[in-house]
């Protein structure tokens, strides 16, 4: 690691304030740590109250609840200033760790006497922290019924939030703006969630480092709340957690920032989990995939219709082709095998046909078949022999404790045997990119798939997404249809429509998240079509990340770099927009723009675009010009 600065042990004492405070390394934020009485923390940032002293502890079943009436025992501050690499690059070639640590050890002054230890940091673009938990003085499990932790914010005019009414969940919900105040006690709110604390204060909630724990979720008390998904078989008011050895919590993450379009560039998320695990990761190759889904229309398994999707990936210079449902025949059933192709189907002729066109190839799984019969611990070496690139498993749709740890299991045997996962009916990411770089991005979101039975995806939803979902991590949103439509020309159909231009569906492949992109649409409406030359050249990795504007539910638009190249992606909203945009994110000199542009009537014919190619020099204005629901491209090169 280079730039390393680990200051332990700066303050180590046996007498202590009741009230400890730690800053941000460029002092702009503090977090307010009180031990007396009940536990709080509070959070400003230029002398400015943020969050208001808000509660911390737990409930337990058979015991006291914890998190008042406790003493200092030790602390220990450490600055960290570590710049790491990423084995996959979602926004950044190389990643600054850098944030102030306290350690505060705790024991109950009476009663039980049971220790419990808290840690927080704080960054420049925010502060997060966890709770460690000990084993009980007695055999057994001890057992969680609720988490304390609040958020009671001082101001707000509203926050982005996803709705999910319980908490088997596949997460694909709408982030609608409401009021904060609109959260009552019976909210079940997914994360993350945006909140404008004012037009110049933004801040996001969610979480990092998932292990041995379930998700959580926002409620109201007094302010936030946090919620736990309860085991299975539990009550809402039941069980959350069971432990019998020491316990780290996930880390609670609040992200600040003045401009919501600050908080898509952060690396918080991933800075709070552990370092690659995997000894040797030069397997983990990210890239395109195409898809013989049913998204595009009425696909069929069998052999013709899988080799025409290998033949598309070929033809664009992509990597990968996804074989989804129905490959091995009948799924979720008792019966199901994973190893065994379906009749119709000879998988040795296939990746025969698919190494033959440079493709690699990935496979569906069902999360009940993958522990059933041939399971994923049989099947996952026989993936390794057949030359398999990823899994792809689907309709989880928990994240309570028992899955959290399922998941674990599956990301860490798969990188034992070369495979890489992709996670749909999925929680939201938490950085485990960094620790497993397999789990190469995962669903836990309303994407494409929707059109093909709702109207859900409206370009609204779309220019929501970056500044919510995306701010937890990879997001496999699957772009990519080419059936652009108006939104009152839009149909719930098949071969499916999509309600934004054929300029804003190429602009999700730069502005959207996701090393290992999938792409949903059928072969015959892409090959020839305009744009269709920008996705042979768009990359699913990059080198750094310029948020240009944007505002959620309206627009947003972003550069991002792979190389020496700078791509341009921005999007809207219904509403047409004119955006002037300066280069200054570029190295001095001249450059050559290619630009996929909304033709002048792709208002009324969302299938339209320009093309254009011009020079230009870095630190020029430019002007984006997008229709409604419309969108642009642009890479920039060199001169």
């Amino acid at each position: 690691m280079k730039g390393l600065l680990f200051l332990l042990c700066i303050l180590s004492c046996r007498v202590f304030a009741q009230d400890i405070s730690i800053n941000s390394p460029d002092n702009r934020i503090t977090i307010h740590i009180n031990t007396a009485g009940v536990l709080e923390y509070s959070i400003n940032k230029d002398a400015t109250p943020l969050i208001s002293p808000s509660s911390l502890g737990f409930e337990f079943k058979h015991e006291p609840a914890m998190g008042a009436d406790m003493a200092i025992l030790d602390t220990i501050t450490r600055l960290v200033n570590d710049t790491w690499t990423p084995v996959v690059k979602s926004k950044h070639a190389s990643i600054n760790n850098n944030y102030r640590e306290i350690e505060i050890r705790l024991k109950e002054k009476g009663g039980l006497m049971r220790r419990m230890d808290l840690f927080f940091r704080a960054y420049n673009d925010g502060i997060a922290f966890r709770y460690k938990l000990y084993r009980s003085r007695k055999t057994g499990n001890r057992e969680i019924t609720k988490e304390l932790t609040g958020f009671r914010f001082t101001s707000s005019t509203k926050a982005w939030m996803a709705e999910y009414g319980g908490y088997s969940t596949s997460q694909e919900g709408l982030f609608n703006a409401r009021p904060l105040d609109s959260v009552n006690e019976h909210t079940i709110a997914g994360l993350p969630m945006l909140i404008e604390l004012n037009k110049s204060s933004y801040a996001a909630i969610t979480e990092a480092n998932i292990n041995n724990y379930p998700g959580f979720y926002l409620g109201k008390s007094i302010g936030l709340t946090t919620k736990l998904a309860p085991l299975p078989g539990e009550p809402e008011d039941g069980v959350k957690v069971r432990f019998s050895d020491t316990l780290f919590t996930p880390w609670r993450v609040v992200m600040l920032a003045e401009k919501p379009g600050d908080l898509i560039a952060s690396e918080i998320i991933q800075n709070l989990n552990e370092p690659c695990a995997i000894e040797d990761p030069s397997w983990i190759k990210p890239g395109m995939s195409a898809w013989d889904h049913w998204w595009s229309g009425e696909v069929k398994m069998d052999m013709p219709t899988i080799k025409r999707y290998i033949d598309l990936a070929s033809q664009m210079g992509w990597p990968y082709m996804l074989i989804d449902w129905q490959w091995y025949g009948t799924f979720d059933k008792p019966e199901a095998d994973i190893t065994k192709t379906a009749s119709q189907l000879d998988m040795s002729e296939i990746l025969r046909y698919a190494k033959e066109k440079n493709v690699r190839c990935w496979v569906w799984l069902y999360n009940t078949d993958v522990n059933s019969n041939n399971n994923f611990e049989a099947a996952f070496p026989e993936y390794e022999k057949w030359g398999i690139a990823g899994v792809k498993i689907d309709f989880m749709d928990r994240d309570d404790q028992e899955m959290v740890n399922w998941y674990h299991d599956i990301i860490k045997a798969a990188a034992k045997h070369h495979l890489m996962v992709d996670f749909h009916g999925a929680y939201k990411p938490d950085g485990i990119i960094r620790t497993y770089p397999n789990m190469i991005t995962r669903e836990g979101v309303m994407g494409e798939e929707y059109s093909k039975f709702s109207d859900k995806i409206t370009p609204r939803h779309n220019v929501t997404l970056p500044f919510t979902r995306m701010l937890a991590g990879q997001m496999d949103y699957t772009p990519g249809g080419f059936l652009n439509v108006t939104p009152k020309d839009f149909k719930k159909q098949s071969p499916t429509q999509v309600m934004n231009t054929r300029c804003a569906e190429l602009s999700k492949f730069v502005i959207y998240e996701s090393p290992f992109t999938v792409f949903c649409e059928d072969p015959e409406h892409v090959t020839g079509q305009p744009g269709a030359d920008f996705l042979q050249l768009v990359p699913t990795v990059w080198d750094d990340i310029k948020v240009l504007d944007g505002y959620p539910g309206e627009y947003i638009a972003l550069a991002k770099r792979s190389g020496n190249d700078w791509f341009i992606g921005a999007m809207t909203n219904e509403s047409k927009r004119t955006l002037t945009v300066q280069l200054d994110f570029l190295s001095a000199g001249d450059y050559e723009m290619e630009i996929w542009q909304d033709a002048k009537d792709a208002g009324e014919q969302p299938t339209h675009l320009t093309k254009i190619t011009k020079k230009i020099k870095a630190g020029e204005k430019i002007k984006i010009d997008m229709k409604e629901g419309g969108g642009y491209v642009a890479r920039l090169r060199a001169l």
